[in-house]
């Protein structure tokens, strides 16, 4: 069992919602009031979701939220303050509009949230951790959460014209999860583009004309399925200039999600040290201050500003690294550079700008041979 708080007054909610840094935030229990959500995860594996019954193929995967899996995604990303509490604004007005039978024909909304930029800045999982989150939120309204990953390769058949079928059959199978009123459903279309590619390309010719079948069955889909107040569609796209224009303009919501700032990756950096130093692979434990901290102290180097100091120019270092690469640099820092299996914070420090130039040396040579 597990606990989970949050305010109801939109405004507090915002403030420790959206900050990145995760700096302490102080509420006045007297003026806002106090949402406390108890709940435990469902430790299943998720279900293979196929289109036919003899297919060996998984057309999707299905999670009963919030999920073991997904536990501790949300916390983990960090991203420039707004985006997270933006997206969770979004589904909750979502949610507010349809109880309040606003006429969508006059205020219109697609329940279609769209992430794009480059590869590796945690697109996917913050869909996961969006869904997960607002399972536990809105536990009160839904008496469970679904969430289903499209694998959109296996939609596409070796048949001719039968991959619009088979997008319309996915869609049957949401259809059944999304007439449980009781359930709130989260569906994600990873690479949407697979899905949605350009029918003008598909026209010019560059692009196979099967394709133009998949895009008109989905974007029928999408305008049947977005009658239902429970339902969220969460695509992501490392190439929007692929993506066929109708479809963009779905999406109620167009959100970059783009390599991490200095500032962010001085924060993944630090949850990193201070997990390693729980589990004793950094020893002895020793305080690391946060970039506010650091602030109020003009950022001058002493001996309690020191080890930080270096932390805070390895993030500017590390600067255009994906996401995914920065989660990356401690193992590896670890792992080509440790000396022993227990390292001081000074000593993994100095293995992480190893890690560092490596990463950026391997960059640049796969771009030459590009």
């Amino acid at each position: 069992i597990r606990v989970h708080l949050s305010c109801r007054d939109r405004k507090t909610r915002l403030t420790s919602v959206a900050n990145a840094r995760n700096a302490p935030r102080l509420v006045d229990l007297k003026v806002h009031n106090l949402c406390i959500h108890i709940f435990s995860l469902n430790d299943d594996s998720p279900s293979m979701l196929a289109l036919e019954e003899e297919e060996e193929l998984s057309a999707a995967n299905h999670w009963l939220l919030p999920a073991a899996e997904f536990h501790g995604i949300w916390e983990s990303l960090i991203y420039e303050e707004g985006i997270k509490t933006q997206l969770l604004d979004y589904v909750s007005t979502t949610i507010f509009f349809s109880d309040r039978n606003v006429d969508s024909n006059l205020i219109a909304w697609n329940r279609v949230v769209l992430l794009h930029g480059p590869p590796g800045t945690g697109k996917t999982s913050l869909c996961k951790g969006l869904a997960q989150k607002l399972s536990i939120r809105l536990s009160g309204r839904y008496a469970h959460s679904q969430f289903v990953e499209i694998n959109s390769h296996s939609l596409f058949s070796k048949w001719f014209s039968e991959s619009g079928k088979l997008v319309t059959k996915m869609f049957q199978k949401i259809q059944e999860l999304i007439d449980d009123k009781d359930a709130l459903v989260f569906v994600l279309i990873d690479e949407v583009e697979s899905l949605t590619a350009s029918r003008s390309a598909a026209q010019a010719g560059t692009e196979p004309s099967d394709a133009i079948r998949v895009v008109n069955s989905v974007l029928t889909q999408l305008d049947q399925i977005k009658r239902h107040p429970n339902v969220v569609i969460l695509t992501t796209s490392n190439v929007t200039e692929k993506i066929d224009l109708a479809f963009v303009d779905r999406a109620d919501i167009k959100q970059y999600i783009g390599p991490p700032s200095a500032s962010a990756i001085f924060h993944i950096y630090l949850s990193c040290l201070e997990e390693l130093m729980k589990r004793h692979i950094i020893y002895p434990r020793q305080q690391l201050l946060s970039l506010e901290e650091l602030g109020t102290m003009n950022f001058m180097e002493s001996d309690v500003t020191r080890l930080s100091l270096t932390l805070r120019n390895l993030a500017q270092r590390s600067v255009g690294l994906s996401g995914r690469a920065l989660r990356k640099i401690p193992f590896l820092a670890h792992a080509l550079y440790g000396k022993s299996s227990t390292l001081t914070v000074e000593g993994f420090l100095k293995a992480m700008e190893r890690a560092v130039d490596k990463q950026r040396q391997e960059q640049a040579s796969l771009v030459n041979c590009v």
